[in-house]
């Protein structure tokens, strides 16, 4: 129900698929700024998003990994046609839910979609609470391939020689890895010797680099005090559920969401899944939902607040716009009729 965020390694992430390639087209340090608005959910982001497009001529750019998603719609609480208010929007819509998201495929298409806003002459503006698909788009991160059949083969032998004895092969080969990954992490230990395979490059050069690959990136976040984020939480997952969470689930489930890795286990979603099988009444799921709901918001506090570029903005705050256009560096309004 509620957008995901990514809180952990770089072994834990999506690798890149065999048609994506890093892209650097979002870097533009002469035209118009990047702006990116995150944070927590139910803290506005959307709402702001528009407002700021409306008054810098610009467009949006989903970053809710969720959102990317057709017919997950009210448990994503994905902004309305009426709500985005004639704004262009951009990445919303683009699997179905039986796919799999891709944070490499995201960087691309992003980054091109970026490129696309300013060669029409308006602003980019990223809105999400996904922390490592904004990372992916504004940052210098680069995602390592992957190859079914060299896992395999490492695999393997981590079952007949032992983890330990594959560790000694990293220590030997990449000893910047060795020393940050248990001798017993099977896990990563293959995923390093797997890089190292086929990049010859060490494991720790895909590390992400807190650097904006455009230097005109501005980062936006929105900051709520706790029992107010709690309270809106909880209105905002009885309106779903009032608005038809349930049928859009049921929809889905015939498109094929229990097939889907990804969005079945959806906050919202999979409670719903529950409620549709019997196992669980619609109060616990409500219940249930609030609760995972504000354990992710922790963990989109806890993402967000380390990245020390972001600018943090009071969001029920009454000149919360003007503050955030004061942080943008004061651009000029574009008038509406520029827009076709």
């Amino acid at each position: 129900m509620i957008p995901l965020t990514f809180v952990g390694r770089l072994d834990t992430m999506p690798v890149m698929d065999a048609t994506s390639r890093r892209s650097g087209t979002a870097a533009s340090p002469s035209g118009a700024p990047l702006i990116a608005v995150v944070g927590a959910t139910a803290t506005g982001k959307s709402d702001l998003a528009v407002r700021l497009a409306q008054r810098l001529d610009g467009e949006v750019i989903n970053a809710d990994a969720l959102q990317l998603y057709r017919g997950m719609d009210i448990g994503t609480a994905k902004v309305t046609a009426q709500e985005r208010s004639g704004i262009p929007h951009h990445l919303l819509d683009v699997l179905e839910v039986t796919e799999e998201a891709s944070v490499s495929a995201y960087q691309r298409d992003a980054r091109a979609v970026i490129a696309a806003i300013r060669e029409r002459g308006r602003v980019p503006i990223m809105v999400g609470g996904s922390g490592l698909y904004v990372r992916a788009a504004l940052d210098d991160i680069e995602f390592p391939p992957t190859d079914p059949a060299v896992r395999a083969r490492l695999e393997t032998r981590v079952i007949e020689e032992g983890p330990t004895a594959l560790h000694r092969e990293l220590a030997a080969n990449d000893p910047e890895a060795a020393r940050t990954i248990g001798e017993h992490d099977a896990r990563r230990i293959v995923r390093a010797l797997e890089v190292g395979e086929l990049t010859g490059r060490p494991f720790t050069a895909f590390l992400p680099r807190p650097v904006h690959v455009d230097p005109r990136t501005i980062q936006l976040g929105l900051r709520l005090e706790r029992p107010q984020l709690h309270e809106r939480i909880a209105e905002r997952v009885h309106r779903m559920v009032d608005q038809g969470l349930l049928d859009e689930i049921r929809n889905l489930r015939v498109r094929g969401l229990d097939r889907g890795l990804t969005a079945r286990r959806a906050i919202g979603y999979e409670q719903g899944l529950a409620v549709l099988d019997g196992t669980m009444s619609c109060a616990q799921a409500i219940e249930a939902t609030i609760v995972g709901t504000r354990r992710l918001v922790r963990k989109q506090d806890t993402w967000f607040r380390r990245d020390l570029r972001v600018h943090w903005l009071d969001a029920a705050g009454e000149a919360l716009l003007a503050e955030a256009l004061a942080r943008v560096g004061g651009l000029p309004a574009m008038p509406r009729s520029t827009r076709p």
